[in-house]
Parts: structure tokens; sequence; C-alpha cells
């Protein structure tokens, strides 16, 4: 298949002089290689950047009496935040301490898109 594509390609293009070098050939390249990569920045890269940062913001703004979910699925009030780790009540007097990273989103907040 690719071999018929080949072919059909190369009969196409117009015959060029002997001695001239064919045109656009590294340039054409390298401007498709760059506009591959833009589009993955801007598609992929940014986004997911700004999700991060708006998690970490998040995080960085817990205090106590916040209600938040941990990525295992446990539901929990702060009750105390420190540097690397925060302690959820989760039930009645039972606390956890689990690390910041592990807290995902605040229940209150609709479903995130």
């Amino acid at each position: 298949m690719m071999n018929l594509i080949t072919v059909l390609l190369q009969a196409a293009a117009p015959a060029a002089p002997a001695g001239t070098p064919a045109a656009g050939g590294q340039g054409a390249f390298w401007i498709m290689i760059i506009a591959m990569f833009a589009i993955m920045w801007l598609f992929m890269i940014r986004p997911q950047r700004k999700q991060q940062k708006e998690m970490e913001a998040f995080r960085n703004a817990l205090q106590k009496g916040d209600k938040v979910i941990t990525t295992g699925g446990i539901y929990g009030t702060v009750d105390e935040v420190k540097d690397r780790y925060v302690v959820l009540k989760v039930d009645g007097e039972t606390k956890l301490r689990v690390d910041k990273g592990s807290i995902v989103k605040d229940p209150n907040q609709g479903p995130q898109a």
C-alpha cells in the first residue's frame, strides 16, 4: 500500500531539470515537525499544566473544616493542615493522616470538565 502511494506521488510531481535540487524537501519536513509539536503543546501540554496549577492552588488553600475527597475515594473534613500532609476527620472522631497530593477535589464543586 505504501509503495503504491509513493509511486502515485512521484508520478504526480513535476520533473525537475537535472542538476537542480529538489524544492521544499528539508524545509517542509522541519515545518511539519515544528507544527506538530506546536499543536501537541497547544492541545495537550498547556491544558494539563493549567490543571496541575489549579490543583496545587486548591491543595495549598486547604483550611480546617474544608470537605475533601482523596484519590482513594475517602470523603472527609480537614481537621489539621501541615506542610506535607493533612489530617482528615472521616467518621465521628476517626482521623486519618493523608498526603496533600492524595487530595483531589472538593465535593461541593460540581463535576470537573
